[in-house]
């Protein structure tokens, strides 16, 4: 049930959207944690090219079943490389279309400028919740239940651990004070100087590839294919870069 009426209203906001009847529109399903870097590389690809992205975002894992029910996005930006391949391999996306658009990273972060001081933090467990991203949806919930096993943290830290739908939920149970900190993308606190934080070292989980494909409906869409390219390009290379993302297009 929960199946359709996340299908339902993805139908829905094509619908009501309107840019679904512009002939320059594609629609593309986002990566929560991708929100606000996509929100400015579509305003600059409109800007270029007078074509429209029209965005949807959610849980890489919800928007895998979204298009594995019909809805209708042209072009999936996931947050792993997992889910594009399967999309590939189930004939849900054009073959040789996949590649990297992004590399991610994960911080644990608080609103409280002195609580986070590094893996200390979660040794300690002086808090009451940690927030983190659905691990069976959201990669980037996968990679924060990674470093904490990695840290032998973890067994002592579930009972505290809340879980969003997606890395904008997680993120905004600790913005809110409804958890003291939890694991986030270090796109989300780009350019914040509020709170305390600890970049999580990569060699304490494995990298968060966030993999764009073309979506079978739109094989042949001008606009869709243009949108892919301009991802691939200089101008959106330098949006990601600035929301914390190595860049990883064209691999």
């Amino acid at each position: 049930m929960k199946t359709w009426k996340m299908l339902a209203a993805a139908l829905a906001a094509f619908a009501l959207s309107p840019a679904a009847a512009l002939a320059g529109a594609t629609h593309v399903a986002v990566a929560a944690n991708f929100t606000d870097a996509a929100t400015e590389i579509a305003a600059a690809f409109k800007e270029k090219t007078g074509e429209e992205a029209v965005l949807s975002f959610g849980s890489t894992g919800q928007l895998y079943t979204q298009i594995s029910q019909g809805a209708p996005y042209e072009v999936f930006l996931a947050a792993d490389a997992a889910r594009p391949e399967r999309a590939v391999a189930e004939g849900l996306a054009v073959d040789g279309s996949r590649f990297t658009y992004a590399i991610g990273r994960i911080v644990l972060w608080s609103a409280d400028p002195d609580l986070v001081e590094g893996a200390e933090t979660l040794k300690a467990g002086a808090f009451d919740k940690l927030a983190i991203a659905n691990p069976a949806t959201a990669p980037y919930g996968a990679a924060a239940l990674e470093a904490m096993r990695a840290l032998s943290v973890y067994d002592g830290l579930k009972a505290k651990i809340v879980t969003g739908n997606n890395i904008a939920q997680a993120f905004q149970f600790v913005q809110t004070g409804n958890a003291e900190l939890g694991f986030v993308a270090l796109s989300q606190i780009a350019g914040k100087e509020d709170g305390s934080r600890w970049q999580v070292p990569v060699e304490l989980y494995q990298p968060i590839r966030q993999d764009a494909v073309l979506l079978t409906k739109a094989a042949e869409s001008d606009a869709a294919k243009a949108f892919l390219a301009f991802l691939k390009g200089p101008e959106a290379g330098a949006i990601i870069e600035k929301y914390g993302y190595a860049t990883g297009a064209g691999s």
